[in-house]
């Protein structure tokens, strides 16, 4: 790959994190759909079409400005819209909804980490020291990318997956106290993304925390897949 080449950087990583942040919205919307909430659907929003999903923001502007300062890249789609009072069992079913987001970046990754699994060694190795090609490259950001969702949605604020978790573990009046922080989603984000690392090296929750994680699961994925460590 040239490092040089923004596009290429761009490509190779807005063209899996679309494919991702599509498939985790669509994961909520057929598990709602399946425990009695049709909302979704009835938006036509249970569709792989990404021109239904995709955010200008989350989607587009942030991934391209995390690739041109070469941080990180992730994002977001328009949340599926689900009605937890149309769920047959709203709090059992809402976390289970919840978790079907991060669930199927976890099964992609899996496939991802296969399907490297099964080019030749050289080409990985490739790959890995950022020269592997354009499917290759996409495939291996395919990986971590879904990696990274599932454990970045999986934290315990609201309004992210975790925090519906929380919520539905949590007893009713403290969740509906923990539920209004959904309100601050935004902020939170910008604090726990860009305040706190600026503020502290320590503080800065992705690289201590969640990047560790993924590189954890994403080598034992690829160990699994027959590719070792």
């Amino acid at each position: 790959m040239n490092d040089g080449n923004i596009i290429y950087t761009f490509a190779i990583w807005l063209v899996p994190l679309v494919v991702a942040i599509v498939f985790h919205e669509v994961a909520h919307g057929i598990v709602a759909h399946y425990f009695g909430d049709p909302t979704a659907a009835d938006r036509g929003r249970l569709t792989f079409n990404p021109v239904k999903h995709v955010d200008p923001v989350g989607t587009v502007a942030l991934p391209l400005i995390l690739a041109i300062t070469h941080a990180p890249i992730f994002g977001w789609a328009k949340p599926v819209p689900v009605r937890s009072d149309r769920l047959r069992n709203p709090r059992v079913h809402m976390m289970l909804v919840a978790l079907a987001g991060p669930g199927m970046n976890l099964a992609l990754a899996m496939i991802a980490a296969i399907l490297l699994a099964l080019m030749p060694g050289e080409t990985f190795a490739a790959v890995l020291q950022g020269s592997g090609g354009f499917i290759a490259d996409n495939l291996f950001n395919f990986l971590l990318i879904n990696v990274f969702l599932a454990i970045f949605n999986l934290l315990p604020i609201p309004p992210f997956d975790g925090g519906h978790v929380v919520e539905g573990l949590l007893p009713r009046r403290l969740a509906k106290r923990y539920a209004r922080l959904g309100r601050f989603g935004f902020p939170l984000l910008l604090l726990l993304l860009v305040v706190l690392p600026m503020l502290s090296p320590n503080a800065d929750i992705v690289s201590r925390i969640v990047s560790p994680v993924v590189t954890f699961v994403a080598g034992g994925m690829l160990t699994l897949a027959g590719m070792g460590s």
